[in-house]
Formats: C-alpha cells, sequence, structure tokens
C-alpha cells in the first residue's frame, strides 16, 4: 500500500519524520514498478519541468557561442591532460591515430545529440534524451554517471594544473604535493593548488626514461592505439557541456548542429595536429604523463625559456575547459533537481544570473575534495567509462525514439534489435581482446561482423521508422547510430579491469541513493502535483520558443 503523509503544505512527503520514512521504504517496490520506467513527454519537458526552476535561462548564445564554448571545454582537457598519458602509457607516437578513431566516435555521438538537442532544447542533455526515451531510473542512472564524469574529469584536469603551473614556475610537481601514509595509492598525493583552482573557478563561476621500450610508429600494436583512443575519449566530453546549454541558446535549430558538430570536428583536427607535434618532439618514453608539452623543453639548451611559456598557456587552456565542464556539470545537476529525483534545491536558478548557482556550487565543492586526493589516472580510465557508456545510452534511445511509435505500441522489435546489436557488439569486442593472433581469430571477427551487419539490415528492412524529425535528423539511419554503438562497447572493452570495479561501486551508490531517496522525492512529487505549472503564461511562453 502507498504510504503518503502530510507536510507543511499540504501535500504529502516521505521524509517528514523518521516513522514516515520507514514507513515509505516498504512501499519502493510498488513505487519502483510504478515511476522506475514513467517517461516524460516533450512538451513536458519544455513546459512543465522548466518552470519547476522559476526563474528562466537566458536565451542568448549563438552558434558561435556554442563553438567557442565547446573548443574551450575540449581543448584544455585532451591536449593538455590525456595525451602525454595515453601516448606514454598505451599508444607511443600512434596517440595521432587514437585521436582521429576518439573523434569518429564522438562526431558520430554528437549527431545523436544534436537530433535531441534541436528537438529538445533544455539544459537536460543526456539526462532528458534518455527520460523522454526509456523512462526515469534509467535517465537518473545515466545523469548520474555523467555528473560523476563532470566532477571526475574537472578533478583530473585541475590536478594537471598544478603539474603545468609548476612547469611554469620551474617547480616539480613534487614540490607542490605531499603524500599522506596510510591512505591507499592513487588517493595518498594531497594536491591543495587543485582545490584552490577549483574553488577559484567556482568563486567566478620527477620522470624518468623507461629502457628497452618498443620503438616505431606503433610500439603497443592495434591494442595499444584502442586502449589510447578509449583514454582519450574523455577529452570530447565538451561537446556534452555544450548540449546542456540548449536552453539558452537563441535559435536551436540552427545554431546547435553547427555548435555541436562543428566544435567536435574542428577539436579532432586540433587534437590530431597536437599529437604529431608532441611525437616529433621527442621520443614517447621520454613524454612527462602529467605535462607532456611543457616539459618537453625542459633540459635542452636555449629552450627553457619555452617550458614557462608552455605551462603559462597550458594553465590557461586547463581553466578554460574547466570552467566550461563545471557550467554543463551544474546544468545536469538542475534538471535533474527539476525531476525531484535528488533535492530540489539544485533546481534553483538565482534570479539575478539566470544560472543554477546552488547546483554549481555544491559540485565545485565535490570536485575539489576529489582533486585534493585522487590520482590522474584513477580519475582519467573512470571518466572514460562513464562517458562511453552515457554516448552508448544516447545512441540507443535515438534509434527507440525513431523507430518506436507513440502511444500503445509494441516496442519489443526495437528492444531486440538492440540487444542482439550490443551483444553482437560484446561478442566482436572480447574475442579483439581475449582470442590469441591467428587464423581461427580472424575467422571470428569476420563472422561477428557479417552477423552485426545482418542484423542491421534486418532490422532496417523489417521494422520502419515510426516518426522522422521535422527540424534536424541523424543522416543514414539506423547505421549512423549503431556505427556509434559498436564503437563505444569496442572501446570500453580496451579499459583495465580496476577500473570496471570502481564503475560497478560508483553504479551501485547510484541505484542505492535512487531506492533510498530518488523514487520516493519523484512519488511524493507526483502525488503533489509538483511537477505541474500554476503559471499559465510561463507554460505558453517555453512552449513557443
Amino acid at each position: 500500500m502507498e504510504v503518503q503523509s502530510s507536510s507543511n503544505n499540504g501535500g504529502h512527503s516521505s521524509f517528514s519524520s523518521l516513522r514516515v520514512y520507514l514507513n515509505s521504504l516498504s512501499a519502493t517496490p510498488s513505487r519502483l514498478s510504478r515511476r522506475a520506467i514513467s517517461v516524460s513527454t516533450s512538451s513536458d519537458e519544455m513546459s512543465r519541468v522548466i518552470a519547476v526552476s522559476g526563474e528562466h535561462m537566458r536565451r542568448t548564445l549563438r552558434w558561435y557561442d556554442l563553438i567557442g564554448l565547446g573548443i574551450g571545454g575540449m581543448v584544455g582537457a585532451g591536449v593538455f591532460v590525456t595525451t602525454g598519458r595515453a601516448s606514454r602509457l598505451d599508444a607511443g607516437p600512434s596517440i595521432v591515430v587514437s585521436y582521429a578513431i576518439a573523434g569518429l566516435c564522438a562526431l558520430l555521438s554528437a549527431f545523436c545529440y544534436t537530433e535531441f538537442a534541436v528537438h529538445l532544447p533544455v539544459a537536460g542533455g543526456a539526462f532528458s534524451y534518455i527520460r523522454i526515451t526509456f523512462g526515469e531510473f534509467p535517465a537518473f542512472f545515466t545523469g548520474a554517471n555523467l555528473i560523476m564524469d563532470y566532477v571526475m574529469s574537472n578533478a583530473a584536469v585541475s590536478r594537471s594544473f598544478t603539474a603545468y603551473l609548476g612547469t611554469a614556475f620551474g617547480i616539480s610537481t613534487s614540490k607542490w604535493r605531499f603524500v599522506v601514509s596510510g591512505l591507499p595509492k592513487g588517493f595518498n598525493e594531497v594536491d591543495p593548488v587543485a582545490v584552490l583552482v577549483v574553488l577559484e573557478i567556482l568563486r567566478i563561476f620527477p620522470h624518468r626514461r623507461i629502457q628497452s621500450t618498443p620503438r616505431g610508429f606503433f610500439p603497443f600494436g592495434a591494442a595499444g592505439v584502442f586502449n589510447g583512443a578509449a583514454m582519450v575519449y574523455l577529452s570530447y566530453i565538451g561537446y556534452d557541456a555544450v548540449s546542456t546549454m540548449a536552453e539558452e541558446v537563441e535559435n536551436p535549430v540552427k545554431d546547435i548542429p553547427v555548435g555541436v558538430s562543428g566544435s567536435v570536428a574542428i577539436v579532432t583536427v586540433l587534437y590530431c595536429l597536437m599529437a604529431v607535434s608532441m611525437s616529433m618532439l621527442l621520443p614517447y618514453d621520454m613524454i612527462d604523463p602529467e605535462a607532456p608539452f611543457s616539459a618537453a623543453f625542459r633540459g635542452s639548451n636555449g629552450w627553457e625559456w619555452v617550458t614557462k611559456v608552455v605551462g603559462i598557456g597550458a594553465s590557461f587552456g586547463i581553466l578554460t575547459s574547466l570552467l566550461v565542464a563545471m557550467l554543463g556539470q551544474a546544468r545536469y545537476m538542475c534538471v535533474i533537481g527539476r525531476s525531484r529525483v535528488v533535492p530540489f534545491w539544485f533546481a534553483k536558478i538565482h534570479p539575478k544570473t539566470s544560472t543554477p548557482v546552488n547546483a554549481s556550487t555544491f559540485l565545485g565543492i565535490f570536485t575539489a575534495a576529489l582533486a585534493l586526493f585522487t590520482d590522474l589516472n584513477v580519475l582519467l580510465n573512470l571518466v572514460s567509462i562513464g562517458t562511453l557508456f552515457v554516448f552508448y545510452m544516447v545512441a540507443n534511445a535515438l534509434i527507440f525514439r525513431r523507430y518506436v511509435p507513440v502511444g500503445p505500441t509494441k516496442p519489443w522489435p526495437t528492444l531486440c534489435f538492440l540487444t542482439l546489436f550490443s551483444i553482437t557488439s560484446l561478442v566482436f569486442t572480447l574475442i579483439w581482446k581475449l582470442v590469441p593472433e591467428g587464423k581461427p581469430k580472424a575467422f571470428m571477427l569476420g563472422a561477428s561482423a557479417v552477423v552485426a551487419i545482418a542484423i542491421v539490415l534486418i532490422f532496417q528492412c523489417v521494422v520502419p521508422q515510426a516518426r522522422k524529425p521535422e527540424l534536424w535528423g541523424v543522416p543514414f539511419m539506423p547505421w549512423t547510430p549503431c556505427v556509434s554503438i559498436f564503437l563505444n562497447i569496442f572501446l570500453l572493452g580496451s579499459l583495465d579491469a580496476p577500473s570496471y570495479v570502481r564503475f560497478g561501486f560508483f553504479s551501485g551508490l547510484i541505484v542505492l541513493v535512487y531506492l533510498l531517496y530518488g523514487v520516493h522525492a519523484s512519488s511524493d512529487a507526483e502525488a503533489n502535483g509538483s511537477f505541474g505549472v500554476k503559471d499559465g503564461q510561463v507554460m505558453k511562453e517555453l512552449t513557443e520558443v
């Protein structure tokens, strides 16, 4: 039986007292069955859900603003944070190929994002796209993972800022950090500078040469190239932040496609050029993983000044990346707050700045706490998993939206297709990863590829598109999102086992938060009518956008 209790405002609250909350927990199964896959509609997201925040975000951005935000959000994180580590540990000089692969994967995902963003120009990004497709819990799980990606990515970027700032002043990174004995490895190097830089952004809104290493352009083979691609993929998370700005775009139909896809294409070219230049500066086994470009000139007669110049420039580049990412993560938390699966306090828009100040403050402090302790390598791999998972979910959601009609329908043909295609992609990935080299491996990979192509062809011939976009749509359906699904799964298979353990741990926490808080808070909001809008003019204005 559903438990309801009066709150001070005359509505229902599962959290009014400990006794009421404990009784509410007994209603979790019934609430879960009703709320977990409850699907929002595009019109609701554009009217009632936005109005929950009270104040509006102002629509003032154009396509060139989005491209600027995208470049600023991606370049700082990619060039100065992931490049050195991925080249030194995974790909060597072939890091340029890794960036090209990751860029292709990001561009395909950007197409999927763009179709959703044009038709649903709200700040929720992937959370809103999944919510109108698969329901509340899948959306919360995806959105929470993405927020963790942003927080950890920002923590990683801020720790890299310390390394580049050190090279700018000629001070070793070890002098800026200190080790705390007793803490586990990867969480025992305290970085006060990283905390200070995050808090400042919030206020304004010894390497050694490894001997006997492989040589050549592909020192670690094809596996190294894809391992590098998986690691540098988080470099493209900045375009996701651009999609969260959709609620503030003046003309979503024209500006979003150019802003999102254009920024990814430009940044991919820049990444490849920077990777080539770094590989030509010095052997990959001499690259400093934390400050690759500035450290490349260290010890060179007459070129020490370049180290300081690059260090200063990289520090500013990292700050721009950090700023854009913090804008994106705050807007995600704001929209999740609108859905009431996290406290409504996060959804409030400040009346003077027209921005989600509460969400920005909370996530900024959380980011600073992670940046204080957590090692860069721990952060990068965990962010890569979360980013690939979110982009995988968005591609699946796009196919589902295109091929499943609105209203009472049978979604099983499309769901079966998505499941079969994902399983086939996973089988291909496991064969690539686990089976020894030889003819049997080549045969199995070829067979898996043929099966995957056949599944897509059969689906395309048997299941017609239920809706075609009126404004902007992904071309070559369903092939484009299917290639995105395959590449995301394939790159996920390139990451290490400890990263999956950490991902499982955080995913478990997300599920626990939803079961203990989210499903009850959204049930209360449903019972109170809190998703409704009292101001009819607000709904009219937002619907007309």
